[in-house]
């Protein structure tokens, strides 16, 4: 299970929950083995194939008129609604020097406040030295130009002994980490030489609507196609994933071309301003144009904990969870729900009487199926929030009241 999952949940306890559920009969089909079409680049390769799900960035490929952007969505997909006419939009002023092109002034403006991230790890040298070689890239953008503080995805920096950030006036510089957070997948980098750097303008992403045109700029495939372009619209909103950090929000999807390296870059919507986190893709065969965002306004708050103390601070349970029941519900006709396998004596859930071996199935009546599910509902409260728990223990429904506790991202 990913730390986001443990978050709630720390580890998952598969004995326990055979031996409660079916004495004598294993489990045939684990977690691991079930598909996931939904993947997230791997910061270990340099250059992830498509069937990665690559917690991106956004990239935005080319000057394209704005009578080109919206379009409607495949049909076995949210249904869309264009926003824009195709003949008619009024290009937003971003500059003074406006042209009629919306893209191209937002690939002006926003471009150099865009910038590569490098990851570098120890690795066995050929004569048995070990040295520090990139292992992975991805993409961030400046959100302090003066104390050169950078957004990115924590998956981008994850594991690095070094990063490096390249910058559009050709500089590379090495960046410490302010704070990381994995239950979020956002990270703050901060670089020292702040010499003419450009900030992004933020915007507010609980304004979106579906169709909406964005653009988004990031560094597919490392520095060699640094600060691409491409252009899209919203496909959706509310979006699920089951990955980590991902499960804590509702995304964005746009069909806006993502690829592995942009994980980290700005969504942008026609304002000029970064409306989302470009974090992940939906890779599976036959699938084109389903990218993943973090919306900004609630990645916000996270990302000044981190500026602030360093730690992001997170809603809890304190329990761990194991979907391994989830094919034990599903073959032997039970109630679906996230699976208790663990129990942390005297926190939140424990206080509130929620034993090993409970299945919730409800958070404040909003109907719970998996440890995702869980994650995602508890994340829309704040610490000390009461909440009510619906679960089944014994074939029986009950529900508790329980205070949420507080679990940090440096645990």
């Amino acid at each position: 299970m990913d730390d986001e999952i443990r978050s709630i949940e720390d580890n998952s306890n598969t004995n326990a929950f055979e031996n409660q559920y079916h004495e004598n009969q294993a489990i045939k089909e684990s977690f691991a083995s079930q598909p996931q079409p939904i993947v997230r680049s791997n910061p270990k390769s340099k250059f992830v194939a498509i069937t990665s799900l690559c917690l991106v960035s956004a990239v935005i490929g080319g000057l394209t008129t704005a009578a080109a952007l919206p379009y409607i969505y495949p049909a076995n997909s949210t249904s869309l609604t264009q926003t824009a006419k195709s003949s008619s939009i009024t290009p937003v002023s971003l500059a003074t020097n406006q042209t009629n092109f919306p893209v191209a002034q937002i690939a002006k403006d926003i471009g150099p406040a865009v910038v590569g991230v490098s990851n570098f790890q120890s690795s066995q040298g050929f004569f048995g030295n070990s040295d520090l070689q990139e292992a992975g890239s991805g993409s961030g953008f400046i959100i302090d130009a003066q104390k050169g503080y950078i957004a990115t995805n924590n998956h981008v920096i994850d594991g690095a002994q070094k990063i490096t950030v390249s910058l559009s006036d050709g500089r590379n510089l090495v960046a410490k980490v302010i704070g990381a957070d994995p239950r979020t997948d956002l990270a703050v980098l901060q670089i020292s030489d702040t010499k003419n750097l450009t900030a992004v303008k933020l915007g507010d992403s609980s304004k979106l609507e579906v169709g909406e045109s964005v653009v988004a700029i990031g560094n597919p495939g490392g520095n060699e196609f640094a600060r691409s372009v491409t252009t899209g619209v919203v496909s959706a909103l509310n979006r699920t994933l089951a990955i980590q950090g991902e499960a804590s929000f509702d995304l964005i999807q746009t069909d806006a071309a993502i690829n592995p390296g942009n994980s980290g870059g700005p969504l942008v919507d026609y304002q000029g301003q970064v409306i989302g986190i470009n974090s992940a893709k939906y890779a599976q065969s036959g699938f084109e144009g389903m990218g993943f965002s973090i919306p900004i306004s609630d990645a916000l708050p996270t990302i000044q904990q981190l500026i602030s103390t360093g730690v992001a601070k997170h809603p809890a349970l304190l329990v761990s969870t194991d979907d391994q029941y989830i094919s034990y519900a599903q073959t032997n006709n039970k109630p679906l729900g996230a699976y208790i396998s663990n129990v942390t004596p005297n926190g939140p859930a424990a206080k509130a009487g929620i034993t090993k071996g409970d299945v919730i199935t409800k958070i404040n009546n909003v109907q719970v199926q998996n440890s995702t599910d869980l994650v995602h509902e508890l994340y829309k409260y704040n610490v000390g929030t009461k909440i009510t728990i619906t679960y089944i223990r014994n074939g029986q429904t009950n529900q508790v009241q329980a205070t949420l506790g507080e679990i940090s991202s440096n645990q």
